[in-house]
């Protein structure tokens, strides 16, 4: 919980630097890179970045570094070198969440998944996207997934809202329903 309000924090504060000098979608983009750059397990980037170990001169030149190497500006990459000094280089990931996030919501973009029992076309896509979009009233990016189990039918879902029209859950319904006459 802590870190998630440090993150949030810290967010809020490169995303309106970014507002403030028109630069909030290469942040969110440098910070997304980084993140992944930071997933990575064997590279340790992170750990690195805090171990006491290391000089913090040390650690802020290889920050510096790979901030050049993601293409940073002098801003980001002060806001990078910061994280560093506080310690706080863990809560980057939530920090690249929270920018995305914000980025989105101030753009109108919601986020949704379509599971299906088999692979759609993109034509079928791009008409449930555009139906999404006009309940949402959002432009809405969507993700697909694959699940047999089912049956037929889509389920889709952005944010809360859920439209349910899968196989399986017309068979439960059925099956409540015979329940309910006995």
């Amino acid at each position: 919980m802590k870190q998630t309000v440090i993150a949030k924090r810290y967010a809020r504060a490169i995303f309106r630097l970014g507002q403030d000098n028109g630069t909030v979608d290469s942040y969110a983009e440098t910070l997304n890179t980084l993140a992944e750059l930071f997933d990575d397990p064997k590279l340790e980037v992170a750990e690195t970045l805090i171990n006491p170990l290391y000089p913090l001169e040390a650690r802020y030149k290889v920050m510096t570094a790979i901030a050049e190497a993601a293409g940073a500006d002098a801003l980001m990459t002060a806001f990078l070198n910061l994280l560093v000094e506080r310690k706080r280089i863990d809560v980057l990931r939530e920090v690249a969440a929270q920018v995305r996030g914000m980025l989105d919501l101030e753009k109108n973009i919601s986020h949704g998944r379509v599971t299906s029992a088999i692979e759609l076309d993109n034509a079928l896509l791009g008409k449930i996207q555009a139906k999404l979009e006009e309940l949402t009233g959002n432009k809405v990016i969507l993700e697909t997934q694959v699940d047999p189990s089912i049956i037929g039918g889509i389920i889709a879902r952005v944010g809360d809202l859920v439209l349910d029209g899968s196989i399986r859950t017309q068979l439960n319904g059925l099956k409540e329903s015979i329940k309910g006459r006995e």
